[in-house]
């Protein structure tokens, strides 16, 4: 949808330095590279770049409009757009712009399972609708505002995730967007180094709701201790989970393990069966939230089950992989302790001979690190996973939690890098192994991914 230069001065209380207020932008950019002809580049300044120091070469790859904070050497035949921030202009615009279409709006955030949820919602909603969705993880404030910039005028609702480190991120997201319907899948330890507490984390997450009025409906996982006692004061809540006294009430049927799970949900005293083709219990929580939106929604729920049964997991997040005699599960995206257990009852419920857990560090965990790392060394255990490698600095607290609940150190090993992983691998691979690999991004666990796959 087109939006003219008179309106982005409005809604961001711009200067027009030069130009005319009546064109037209077809087309929002922050990357100088990826400029089209008549595009508005936004020259956003962050900790390493200056989008400033690209004006000239956005202008002579064909934008038309210039948003800057700052502009010194005049540029031939371009309106230049001056404001205090760019990037605050680029969050006022966005919200500008979104408020434009009459669509429906979701919000997904949570501290694990976002991006899973949010794709199961995309796959229902788009049974009915055309739909947008972030591309892969641009849920912060940045990434957004770029998704919002997608939109045009054949899009008939957006599904959008929102991520957040810290207090008020959610509500400058949530306030952009004015989403109808928001989810929160759960509340775990992520980020609880920044803010202090899960009590905290779950008020950072609560913001989805911020500008909800009496119309809008917030869907909350009801088994999280922390979301299970919330009531909707001004807007509507509704819960999902496996126990009882919920909106929608899911049953384990059959847990498949590499194949998948069957269950049923029950919803106004009637029962609908369900396939998902992905492995982990935990996945049944993330389509019961997609499940009850298409329940809001109107969508027939044959074609509910059908969205589910269709969802494939994104990459690095719990993808089986078969190569030669072993199986590897790839979760390897990131890591916090309640996806970690996940990963684990995962692990225990695939393959046919040894289970071997390879971790890596779970990082921004501060005080809590070494809790957090034995907890998660205690499923191991407890779970009778069969190996535990643990790898980086805090997973010697994985070890130790596992050999406290009985793990023989003759299954437990830990190692400082990947590299020496590795090396001890060459001569412990056996045929039908089955190796779960997770830790951290910054841990880079899928270099032991890639090790395997080019092993036989």
């Amino acid at each position: 949808m087109e939006i003219s230069i008179g309106e982005i001065i409005k809604c961001t209380n711009g200067q027009l330095i030069e130009g005319n207020t009546r064109e037209e932008i077809k087309r929002i950019s922050t990357d100088s590279r990826d400029i089209k002809e008549n595009d508005m580049f936004i020259a956003l300044i962050g900790e390493n770049f200056d989008g400033h120091k690209f004006l000239k070469s956005a202008a002579s790859k064909g934008a038309k409009t210039l948003l800057v904070s700052q502009y010194k050497n005049h540029i031939e035949g371009v309106n230049v757009i001056k404001v205090e921030d760019t990037l605050k202009a680029m969050e006022e615009i966005a919200k500008y712009y979104i408020s434009k279409f009459h669509i429906l709006k979701v919000a997904v955030t949570g501290s694990t399972g976002k991006t899973t949820t949010k794709d199961m919602i995309y796959n229902v909603l788009r049974k009915k609708y055309k739909v947008l969705k972030n591309k892969g993880n641009f849920n912060n404030h940045i990434g957004l505002p770029k998704t919002v910039f997608e939109l045009d005028s054949t899009y008939e609702a957006c599904i959008l995730e929102m991520g957040m480190s810290g207090f008020d991120e959610i509500d400058l997201l949530a306030n952009i967007v004015r989403p109808h319907i928001g989810v929160i899948t759960n509340v775990g330890l992520s980020h609880i180094e920044r803010l202090g507490s899960q009590e905290n984390i779950c008020k950072a997450k609560m913001e989805i709701k911020n500008y909800f009025n009496e119309k809008d409906m917030l869907i909350l996982n009801g088994d999280d201790k922390f979301l299970c006692n919330i009531e909707g004061d001004k807007y509507n809540v509704l819960k999902v989970g496996l126990n009882k006294d919920m909106d929608l009430r899911g049953e384990i049927k059959k847990d498949l393990g590499q194949d998948g799970i069957l269950f049923s949900v029950i919803y106004e005293t009637k029962t609908y069966d369900f396939r998902l083709n992905v492995a982990g219990i935990h996945n049944v929580y993330n389509a019961m939230s997609a499940i009850m939106i298409g329940i809001i929604e109107d969508i027939p729920m044959d074609k509910i089950r059908e969205a589910i049964s269709e969802f494939e997991s994104g990459n690095m997040r719990l993808n089986i992989k078969e190569n030669g005699e072993i199986l590897i599960i790839d979760d390897t995206y990131n890591a916090s302790p309640d996806s970690m257990e996940a990963g684990i009852n995962v692990l225990k419920n695939v393959g046919k001979n040894r289970k071997i857990a390879i971790l890596g560090d779970m990082l921004e965990m501060g005080e809590y690190a070494k809790d957090a790392h034995e907890n998660v060394g205690y499923r191991v255990s407890e779970e009778n996973i069969d190996v535990l490698i643990a790898v980086g600095n805090d997973a010697i607290h994985y070890k130790t939690g596992a050999m406290k609940k009985g793990m023989g150190s003759d299954k437990t090993f830990f190692f400082k890098s990947n590299q020496e992983v590795m090396e001890f691998l060459k001569d412990f691979l056996k045929e039908d192994d089955t190796f779960l690999i997770k830790g951290s991004r910054g841990m880079k666990m899928e270099e032991l991914v890639k090790y395997l796959q080019e092993r036989r």
